[in-house]
């Protein structure tokens, strides 16, 4: 009789508490879709399987491209740099780093040493500080800078810049591995030394005036 009047007690628990009832379904039913939910993106995402990524340093872009296919992992070029001493299309950095855990069909991100410098347009450096132009050239990528001082009356006063030679005028084109020469004034000689030449010069002369007589 016990036994049997189980389903009744439900009914009339059912009955009396129906907010309460109903608040218990809906929790049990949230509780299926979360875990439904954990279960899907498991199996979408992956979960627990990964690759590893390849060092790819070294080898050509086709070659790395192979290589990031076999292991499951996509490629992607980033970035493109001029390094002379290094084989153009060779591989020079990648993202993510070597021997890092990656999900499958993950992109590596690869850089690469380009085919040819980078080409720069030459500012206007003429009347300008000798460390403003410095500045301006490393600021579009120019390393290599000399200075060459030459006679003018404007001390550490940019006169111009020079390459292979050659006087560069503003919007020149040139390789950003290109050494540049930049002209600074170096002054003139001190008044003193000049007189000091003068009189040596003098002299001279009056010295020869009396050999001659």
């Amino acid at each position: 009789m016990e036994e049997a009047s189980q389903p009744g007690k439900y009914k009339n628990f059912i009955k009396r508490h129906p907010i309460l009832f109903n608040l218990l379904l809906m929790f049990i039913a949230g509780c299926g879709v979360v875990w439904i939910t954990l279960v899907a993106l498991d199996v979408w995402t992956g979960h627990g399987k990964y690759e590893v990524v390849p060092n790819m340093r070294g080898l050509t872009y086709n070659q790395a491209s192979a290589a990031l296919a076999a292991a499951g992992l996509n490629v992607e070029l980033s970035d493109s740099i001029y390094d002379e001493h290094t084989q153009p299309g060779t591989v020079l950095d990648q993202s993510p780093r070597p021997n890092t855990k990656v999900k499958p069909n993950r992109v590596v991100y690869l850089t690469v040493n380009a085919f040819s410098p980078k080409m720069v347009s030459v500012p206007n450096l003429a009347d300008m500080s000798l460390r403003q132009a410095r500045s301006m050239l490393e600021g579009i990528g120019i390393k290599h800078i000399k200075e060459h001082y030459v006679p003018s009356e404007y001390r550490d006063l940019v006169l111009g810049a020079k390459f292979n030679g050659i006087s560069l005028q503003p919007g020149a084109r040139i390789p950003a591995s290109a050494t540049v020469t930049i002209e600074v004034g170096g002054g003139l000689p001190d008044e003193d030394d000049s007189i000091a030449v003068a009189e040596a010069i003098s002299d001279d002369l009056e010295a020869s005036e009396l050999d001659i007589n």
